[in-house]
């Protein structure tokens, strides 16, 4: 037990002389750090934020002036990317107005080069047939002739009963006012038609040529078979409608005159009072639109004057899609406007045609005497178009004008 106490109070004193002489070993190696000029850690830290302080602003400076620079050259780019996308568009817009402009001019000269083509090779041909079947259809020379003879067999005991006479000058009056309205009718109906005709024909081979890029006879245009039997139905009145014209336009002056005696006084305005009554009982007949069956067949295959057979379906359908047109715009109510302000401006034109023979109808003329005067006016009603009056009437009128051009540009005329 003694050993023991001395060992602990050994290694008691042992660590109290170690205590010290850390201290002092700690004391004097501060002394030779200050000696040679290292400082403890604190105070070098110290240093360092003392010395990096002044930097500070001039970080934030050039951090400032780098975002700016930064966020201007994005800016920059932006606005430049932007003015050179409005460039290209401009530029895409003033190459678009160049195109439509050209566009608009080639469509101007295809359509007045359509319009030529309708008044000085279609309706020359139509109206040349037109005429000659009106004076077959409508032929006053037998009625005449009768009344001539009656008057020179009177001189020899002859004599036509007053009932016979009364009934030939009867039958004059009505197939006198008969074929002057039916003229004035069939040359208006026709001309327009034809003028429809071409112009929607016209407009699908235009369509059809810029469609393929290429020149007419590289494109797959309208088959010639189906345009000449599409422009062949401008003869349909003439050759299969003449006699039910005649017929129907009859039955109408016979109505409108049936009051009218051939010694009633006639000046201007009853004599285009009375064509006026005509035409508007005529156009008034049958079911609505009903003029369209004078001028153009349900079937398109309709008659025989064009001796050709339809090769396929495609054919019919072209030539289908043509007629379906032309009869869409023939039923519109544009077109029955147009149709009625056409025979108003010619009924005008054939008055003044008549008024300006020494001024015919000065104190007005009893109705005899004035039906060869009307019998006279149907052969320049269906004259050819170059010497026609009444076919540059027609053209003349403003809103047949606006019309065409906008069938030709396939706008709305219903």
């Amino acid at each position: 037990r003694h050993g023991e106490a001395i060992n602990r109070i050994d290694q008691s004193e042992r660590g109290d002389r170690e205590v010290p002489l850390s201290l002092s070993l700690i004391f004097q190696t501060q002394t030779n750090c200050k000696s040679i000029g290292i400082y403890d850690l604190p105070s070098i830290h110290q240093s360092n934020k003392e010395t990096s302080a002044p930097l500070k602003p001039r970080l934030n400076v050039i951090y400032v002036s780098v975002g700016v620079c930064g966020g201007g050259y994005i800016l920059y780019k932006f606005y430049d990317a932007y003015t050179n996308r409005i460039s290209q568009l401009q530029q895409q817009l003033a190459d678009d107005q160049q195109n439509e402009d050209l566009l608009k001019a080639q469509m101007q000269m295809h359509f007045e080069n359509i319009q030529r083509i309708a008044n000085t090779m279609t309706l020359p041909h139509t109206m040349l047939y037109l005429s000659s079947r009106v004076a077959e259809e409508l032929d006053l020379y037998h009625l005449t002739d009768k009344l001539i003879r009656g008057k020179a067999q009177s001189q020899s005991h002859t004599l036509l009963t007053p009932s016979q006479k009364l009934h030939l000058w009867d039958t004059l009056k009505i197939l006198s006012f008969t074929r002057m309205v039916l003229s004035i009718w069939a040359m208006t109906a026709v001309s327009l038609y034809i003028r429809i005709q071409v112009n929607i024909l016209g407009r699908h081979l235009y369509i059809d040529t810029a469609r393929h890029l290429g020149p007419p006879e590289d494109a797959d245009l309208i088959d010639q078979t189906d345009e000449q039997q599409f422009l062949a139905s401008a003869d349909y009145l003439s050759s299969q409608r003449m006699p039910m014209l005649v017929s129907n336009m009859q039955a109408a002056a016979t109505e409108v005159l049936r009051g009218k005696q051939l010694r009633d006084i006639f000046n201007a305005s009853v004599l285009d009072e009375t064509i006026m009554q005509i035409l508007n009982t005529f156009m008034s007949m049958g079911r609505p639109h009903h003029w369209v069956d004078y001028l153009m067949p349900e079937d398109v295959r309709f008659h025989g004057s064009v001796e050709s057979s339809i090769p396929n379906d495609a054919d019919i359908t072209k030539l289908d899609q043509l007629m379906v047109e032309t009869r869409t715009v023939l039923s519109s109510s544009e077109f029955e406007n147009i149709l009625e302000l056409s025979l108003s401006k010619v009924v005008e034109g054939v008055m003044e045609d008549m008024k300006g023979n020494g001024n015919l109808f000065a104190g007005g003329l009893p109705l005899a005497k004035l039906l060869p005067r009307i019998a006279q006016i149907s052969p320049l009603l269906l004259e050819e178009p170059s010497r026609n009056k009444f076919t540059q009437i027609i053209q003349n009128i403003p809103q047949v004008e606006v019309f065409f051009t906008l069938l030709y540009t396939n706008m709305s005329t219903s």
